[in-house]
């Protein structure tokens, strides 16, 4: 089984934007600990978190607690088969650096969402 295979490629501003299927949690834990306050938002709107829990089993969005809860029902959500999860990782690669992790999701069509309303050259 490959680790991670490319999705989705697009030219952006300076670079290109990748979607990656990975299988590796580590890589995807990394990725989503690197992500801005915007792309939790979308994370938490992917998941339908008020469809998988009670309004009052949710941490506050301010919280400290709220990261890892996310996290959680992501990792939760990212579960194909038995103990075996994938995750969909969006990058944003631009010449000379590092790629920056932008989103990371359980499913494939809030990943080409969240890429495809980035910013085009």
């Amino acid at each position: 089984m490959q680790l991670q295979e490319t999705y989705l490629e697009m030219p952006v501003n300076g670079g290109r934007v990748l979607v990656i299927k990975s299988y590796d949690e580590k890589l995807a834990r990394e990725a989503f600990e690197s992500i801005g306050d915007d792309a939790l938002e979308s994370v938490a709107a992917a998941l339908k978190l008020q469809d998988l829990f009670e309004e009052e089993d949710i941490p506050n969005v301010q919280s400290p607690e709220y990261r890892d809860f996310l996290w959680e029902t992501l990792s939760d959500e990212a579960r194909e088969d038995g103990h075996i999860k994938s995750f969909f990782i969006v990058l944003k690669e631009i010449a000379g650096n590092l790629p920056a992790a932008l989103y990371v999701t359980p499913d494939w069509p809030s990943a080409q969402h969240f890429a495809q309303g980035l910013p085009q050259e």
